[in-house]
């Protein structure tokens, strides 16, 4: 048997789903491909050929860290994810060599022969061999909630055929599994759900910006390279000065900076139990601005307590009368033990040890209600519970509370119970109806009165919602339960329910219209898991960013098509999989505390790139320009990439620094054209001072080439490092505090500025001391410098609709 086992293992692989990726492939293929790090590997490539091989260790250290952190801190959150797959283990018993074995679930084969009891998760696909009372709960494959009645048949028929991911609700039997892992319908969902998703708009939007950056610095290095050639300059000094300039206009911490603000807003969440798997989710949480869920286990508690027990006419049941009979049908019982059936015996109820099973009619789909014949001091009774349409059709009598005699069902009475439970569903309830009779069949029963049923509305989903809502979020509720239900739900919580669509609308409505609606409503009763996906897809196709929660396989392409995907733990693997983002434990706080973490690390990487594009940019025209009027070159290579190296060492912190509570009210989408403006506007301004600068170096301090590259490294390093202080905030430098470790950084790379020309590496970089008035000059160029930056600022932030 051992042998036959290993065969069958060999020729089917492991019992998994979706085939095992490698935790360190991933990251390292997205590190080669990032444009950015091609620009500067092959810009390292193009010194190390021209014997420059300081320079290129400077580029290929520069890119070693932030590539490193990249890499490790992706493959950390690769692994976390791994790690959270690995701590759901499920176990199955099967019979091997006639003996009961308990294995896990990954271990079993096609050909094992399982036992199925009430709990249990089927490891694969099979036949039913034989079965006693056996209920499956298939929703996990087909969102239907009610359980479906599995038996041993003949070849074909589809009661006989059982599904990996369905549970067992009640009975017990065995199957024959036949397919296992990826041959499943399980596992095919779960192969096709693993493509490759589409780029997020954050990504997108990085990519995009590597184009930019890309095409600006082979426009730039080639005009300077073509011009100092033209003025019959040294070709392997401009070709060296050329390649420095395109290292100093790509800002080659990005990589680092994104990775490392999205880490840590990752780590932030997971110590709130919300597991990242895909960093780039965050970004698109804090880009989110529609969030689609199901009410269950979000707006309410997720589990259900029998809240009241009525007459027929909705009068409360003194004599525990209807609590009586349903405690006895749903003790009793044999077949389907429900949600139900465990509050009603979870409650309070008269007890039932004199009463003994004679009988059952189980329930079926057709009947939707299940009855029990009991023996008791009464005697013989046939006792009724189910759907209130379904048992009242069975009803020719009914009683009231406080009467001991039953009353003739006529019409106008049948209204009156109907409008009972209706009002019940109103608020909130899911009613149940209980019935009595005196003979063996379900005819001519007495309809003594309802029970009402509650999941409880989730005490801080008000507040919640609310938080939501006044950050730029629309909660949209997408449920498969009935409207009158969801309503008085949504009701308690906040949300607008005056206007609901149903599936059946949804079906009949074309995408435009249906895309026109979903701008207006807010809930969507009894809709299929497609239904779900369509509105989903339509949603974004308005442009819309949209995060889905959901946790079970019929959520799965609605996870996939959204930007950002959101499941629990105890969702059903495929689920899991698909989600970009597991919450350990189900809450909308969760979500809203991973919004505001997106938008966090979203503003501090802008922050980045407004910086870097227009200082960067600045300083590379500027050089660009002085390059061709002056006699030798304005910064040696070294110098220019040590200018940048430093001024990117200035805003390492930037990932944990402190973030304006307007750039976390509303989501910001990302706005490529909005740091392109930006780059335009303010580097013609930093180009400004430069050429200030070179203007009094030439003609006030007469300056030979070495004070010239001093005094210039000087001010470009001071005024770009300075600027953060103004550009990390829309609102005034002063009123925004920046967080002390990029304060300290700042201030610490000025402190390096105006110490290199007297450091003893001096001369050999090609620096001097500047004479002392160089400094005041300095002072009052950065004091005006600052103040212009803030004016145009404000300007650019207002005309934008930034501030």
């Amino acid at each position: 048997m051992p042998e036959v086992v290993e065969r069958a293992r060999r020729t089917f692989g492991a019992n998994v789903l979706g085939r095992r990726r490698s935790l360190w492939l991933g990251p390292l293929l997205k590190i080669v491909a990032n444009p950015l790090v091609l620009i500067l590997l092959v810009a390292s490539a193009a010194s190390v050929a021209l014997g420059q091989k300081v320079e290129a260790a400077i580029i290929v250290t520069v890119v070693l860290i932030s590539s490193t952190l990249d890499f490790v801190q992706s493959y950390r959150s690769s692994a976390a994810a791994e790690r959270l797959r690995s701590t759901v283990s499920t176990r199955i018993k099967a019979v091997r060599q006639g003996q009961t074995v308990e294995l896990p679930i990954a271990q079993v084969v096609p050909g094992d022969v399982v036992l199925l009891e009430a709990g249990a998760i089927l490891p694969g696909d099979g036949i039913v061999l034989e079965g006693r009372d056996l209920h499956l709960n298939e929703a996990a494959l087909t969102g239907e909630a009610m359980p479906v009645e599995k038996e041993a048949s003949v070849a074909g028929d589809p009661r006989q055929a059982v599904f990996m991911g369905s549970s067992v609700i009640s009975g017990t039997g065995r199957a024959l599994i036949v397919a296992t892992g990826l041959s499943t319908q399980f596992g095919r969902t779960a192969e096709h759900l693993q493509e490759a998703s589409p780029q997020t708009a954050f990504e997108r939007g990085i990519a995009d910006f590597g184009r930019l950056v890309l095409g600006t610095v082979v426009i730039l290095v080639a005009f300077v390279f073509a011009a100092n050639v033209w003025f019959q300059r040294p070709w392997l000094e401009s070709l060296l000065f050329s390649v420095a300039l395109a290292v100093g206009l790509t800002p080659e911490f990005l990589p680092m900076i994104i990775t490392v603000s999205l880490s840590a807003a990752a780590v932030r969440m997971a110590k709130a139990r919300v597991i990242v798997k895909f960093l780039p989710a965050i970004e698109n949480l804090g880009q989110m601005d529609i969030l689609a869920s199901d009410k269950t286990g979000t707006l309410t508690e997720g589990r259900i307590v029998l809240e009241r027990h009525v007459d027929p006419f909705g009068t409360r049941d003194a004599e525990d009368e209807v609590l009586k009979w349903a405690s006895i049908n749903s003790a009793l019982e044999t077949g389907i033990r429900s949600p139900l059936d465990e509050a009603i015996l979870a409650h309070d109820h008269p007890s039932v040890a004199a009463y003994s099973k004679v009988d059952e009619l189980p329930f079926d789909f057709l009947r939707r209600r299940l009855s029990v014949v009991a023996q008791g001091p009464e005697g013989r009774v046939l006792v009724c519970k189910g759907a209130p349409e379904s048992v009242l059709s069975a009803c020719t009598t009914f009683r009231l509370a406080g009467e001991a005699g039953a009353r003739p069902l006529d019409a106008l009475e049948r209204k009156r119970c109907v409008e009972t439970f209706e009002s019940l569903s109103r608020e909130g309830f899911r009613a149940l109806a209980v019935a009595r009779g005196d003979g063996l069949t379900e005819s001519e029963l007495c309809l003594v009165g309802f029970a009402a049923f509650l999941d409880p509305p989730r005490a801080s989903a008000r507040e919640t919602l609310q938080h939501l809502q006044q950050d730029g979020i629309a909660v949209k509720v997408l449920t498969g339960d009935n409207e009158l239900l969801t309503q008085k739900i949504c009701r308690d919580v906040g949300l607008d329910a005056s206007r609901i669509l149903l599936g059946a609308e949804i079906e009949a409505m074309d995408d435009e219209t249906l895309g026109a609606r979903i701008e207006e409503i807010n809930i969507f009763a009894r809709v299929s898991p497609d239904q779900k996906n369509r509105l989903v897809r339509l949603m974004m196709k308005r442009g819309h960013v949209v995060g889905y929660l959901g946790d079970g396989i019929n959520d799965a392409p609605s996870l996939k098509t959204a930007d950002v995907g959101i499941s629990v733990d105890t969702a059903v693997d495929v689920a899991r999989e698909t989600a970009d983002v597991i919450l350990l434990e189900r809450s909308l706080e969760a979500v809203h505390l991973g919004v505001l973490e997106g938008r966090r690390s979203f503003a501090n990487i802008t922050k980045y790139l407004l910086m870097g594009t227009s200082s960067n940019f600045g300083n590379m025209l500027s050089m660009a320009a002085a390059s061709l009027f002056l006699k030798f070159l304005p910064l040696l290579p070294a110098q220019l990439l040590l200018n940048n190296f430093l001024y990117d060492l200035s805003q390492l912190p930037l990932p944990g620094d402190r973030v304006d509570e307007g750039s976390l009210r509303k989501p910001r989408p990302w706005n490529l054209k909005l740091v392109r403006s930006f780059m335009l506007v303010l580097g013609p301004v930093s180009s400004l001072y430069d050429a200030l600068t070179f203007v009094v170096l030439l003609f006030y301090f007469r300056a030979g080439e070495a004070l010239f590259h001093t005094g210039w490294f000087m001010e470009s390093l001071v005024t770009q490092v300075l600027v953060i202080f103004v550009i990390r905030t829309a609102r005034a430098p002063w009123a925004s505090r920046p967080s002390p470790a990029l304060t300290v950084t700042a201030l610490g790379v000025v402190a390096v500025a105006l110490a290199v020309p007297y450091l003893p590496l001096a001369a050999q970089l090609g620096f001097v001391a500047p004479p002392p008035a160089f400094f005041v000059f300095l002072a009052l160029t950065v004091t005006t410098y600052l103040t212009l930056v803030e004016a145009v600022k404000r300007y650019f932030f207002r005309r934008h609709a930034v501030l």
